[in-house]
């Protein structure tokens, strides 16, 4: 079997003839190592947006400038009830974000009229060049951006400390924006769903110490749930980045219409083990992110935790093990190559 293959069959709860290990497109290894791996079953994810955001009536410009040795954008939205800025920090393969757009409560009405001026438009030309050009290795996934409260938190708008100061004393302002961004994730669902591509995350890095279970369960699962029904009218598969704690969330993870969960991170850097995720979420494809404490490690111990969790996956259907995180500098070669020895190891364990 191919790569492609392998991720296909275990997306859809299959077992292919070994356990796919997949990479973000984005964190490669060296130029010298990838056709190495890709040659050994290495598979490649390629994501992509098939949508496009026009603000018809707010105006955007943006300076580049240093401040004390750093070099800062500052992108700043006119809107016809005042302006918005946000301040990051490019470093590397990173962005930090000095300044979110929301700096005191005079921002509300601005707030609101940029995020109600959204026009959702399908842009499906890099989907298309991207599946026409695939090999054997590479698969494309797609996109409908973070779930309405997320990106109210963590996509651009308030950031953690601000929103929860807001939520205690402004809720109601809060609300409306999420009842705004509600309404302009329900215009893109359609369009995810018609897409030319097969399967599409929703969101993700929910924070359960953030969120809480109420929240979780009156403002995220709704919104799942509505998009994997139009995912599933057109035959698409739905999964989310549940990359933190999920203990707080598994019942209600459980019981979601979710094809798979992305990124899920076993223990010990979160708070379930892979075999508790087994247990709770039998029906729910994992897709894991390999731990990132790990990957200090040596690569015989990369091997051996490899190993292990392919045992804790037994019998292995509908189980990938991926990279959703960056690894530590030039660890790619040598670690991507020792989770795939310990999963050759596991397969031949097996035959034997």
């Amino acid at each position: 079997m191919t790569a492609r293959e392998r991720i296909a069959m275990a997306l859809h709860g299959g077992r292919p003839d070994k356990i796919p290990f997949t990479i973000y497109a984005s964190k490669p290894p060296s130029v010298e190592a990838l056709p190495v791996l890709k040659a050994r079953g290495m598979g490649l994810v390629q994501r992509v947006g098939v949508y496009n955001l026009h603000f018809p009536h707010c105006s955007t410009t943006t300076a580049r400038y240093e401040e004390n040795g750093k070099q800062l954008v500052r992108t700043e939205i006119r809107t016809p009830h005042g302006n918005l800025y946000t301040v990051r920090e490019p470093s590397g393969f990173t962005t930090w974000t000095h300044k979110y757009l929301f700096t005191d409560e005079n921002d509300y009405q601005a707030l609101a009229f940029y995020l109600n001026d959204a026009v959702v438009i399908p842009s499906y030309d890099h989907a298309n060049q991207l599946l026409r050009e695939l090999d054997d290795n590479t698969i494309v996934r797609a996109s409908f951006g973070l779930e309405p409260m997320q990106h109210l938190i963590s996509g651009g708008v308030f950031g953690t400390m601000n929103f929860c100061l807001q939520w205690m004393d402004h809720r109601d302002e809060v609300l409306k924006l999420y009842e705004i961004m509600v309404a302009k994730r329900r215009l893109a669902y359609p369009i995810v769903a018609r897409s030319p591509v097969e399967h599409a995350n929703y969101g993700g890095n929910v924070v359960p110490e953030v969120v809480g279970l109420e929240g979780f369960q009156q403002y995220y699962v709704p919104n799942y749930q509505e998009a994997a029904e139009e995912m599933h009218r057109h035959g698409k598969l739905i999964g989310v980045h549940f990359d933190a704690n999920c203990r707080l969330f598994a019942d209600e993870i459980a019981c979601l219409d979710l094809d798979y969960v992305e990124a899920f991170t076993p223990a010990p850097d979160t708070d379930m083990t892979l075999a508790e995720a087994r247990a709770v979420w039998p029906d729910k494809v994992l897709w894991i992110n390999y731990p990132s404490s790990v990957h200090v490690r040596s690569e015989e111990e990369v091997e051996r935790v490899t190993v292990e969790l392919c045992e804790a996956a037994a019998p292995g259907n509908g189980f990938l093990i991926g990279i959703t995180e960056d690894l530590p500098a030039h660890r790619e070669d040598g670690n991507y190559r020792a989770i795939l020895d310990g999963i050759d190891r596991y397969e031949a364990s097996r035959t034997h």
